[in-house]
């Protein structure tokens, strides 16, 4: 009788002593980062599958903060080393705990930009499933290169779209500006891609102003710490679906603010 891969007995062993652990939404929930089981089934990540997840990786399902991710690798790391139940129960506990600490919710006037890269689904198509993830991550990059300059913060990378703050944590005047700015880098460098021969990528954009809530907005989870509630995420959801690819639409406020700029 052949020999098992050391590998595949290692995960079979990790699988049998989680037992009860050995679903991702249950493991997310552990940890205090519920709000990401969804992203995590989309991309059709399951138990199996931990093991082989990197920081990149957590950047496309759409883990942006740091810490986050942080949490999520020492977990990973336990279930690798075939760490007892009770090891992993002690690495999560303090972070379950700090994630339900109450925080104070802000109200701030915040410019929201909602971008999306153009027919991904098309492109999984056609494309091998990691070809296709390094395709997504150029476009993040992309991002994120674009909105920095402009000290837009990028709240989180939805799959293959991202969410961009203007004005928190950072305020300033012309945050308007500075996030209308930033879609037309987001443009131009896809343009600039296209150029250089590289396979083509369109985005869409909606940008809207206006009094929002930040903080922990009722589930008292870590990552609702970071997000924005109101309508003003929602109205820049809804222009950027609007958009046509290569487009960016600008709500009223927004585009008031900018006024010649």
């Amino acid at each position: 009788m052949g020999s098992t891969d050391p590998s595949v007995r290692c995960h079979r062993t990790v699988v049998q002593r989680f037992g009860a652990m050995n679903d991702v939404e249950q493991w997310l929930q552990g940890l205090g980062l519920g709000v990401y089981a969804q992203a995590f089934a989309e991309q059709g990540i399951e138990f199996d599958l931990l093991g082989e997840l990197g920081d990149d990786d957590l950047k496309v399902l759409g883990v942006a903060a740091l810490g986050h991710r942080k949490r999520l690798l020492r977990s990973i790391a336990a279930l690798n080393s075939g760490a007892s139940p009770s090891q992993l129960a002690a690495s999560v506990e303090p972070v379950a705990a700090a994630s339900t600490a109450p925080r104070d919710a802000e109200r701030r006037h915040l410019t929201v930009m909602f971008c999306d890269m153009v027919g991904s689904t098309a492109l999984s198509g056609r494309l091998d499933p990691e070809d296709l993830q390094q395709l997504i991550r150029g476009y993040h990059e992309i991002v994120a290169l674009a909105v920095a300059p402009y000290e837009g913060h990028v709240a989180q990378f939805l799959g293959d779209g991202a969410l961009v703050y203007f004005g928190y944590p950072q305020a300033h005047e012309d945050d308007a500006a500075r996030a209308v700015r930033s879609a037309l880098g987001i443009v131009k460098a896809l343009d600039a891609r296209r150029a250089r021969g590289d396979i083509e990528l369109q985005t869409r954009i909606g940008v809207a102003t206006g009094l929002v809530v930040i903080g922990e907005i009722g589930t008292g989870t870590a990552a609702a710490e970071r997000s924005a509630s109101g309508k003003t995420p929602n109205l820049a959801a809804r222009l950027q679906a609007r958009a046509q690819p290569g487009e960016i639409v600008l709500a009223d406020d927004t585009r008031k603010l900018v006024g010649d700029t």
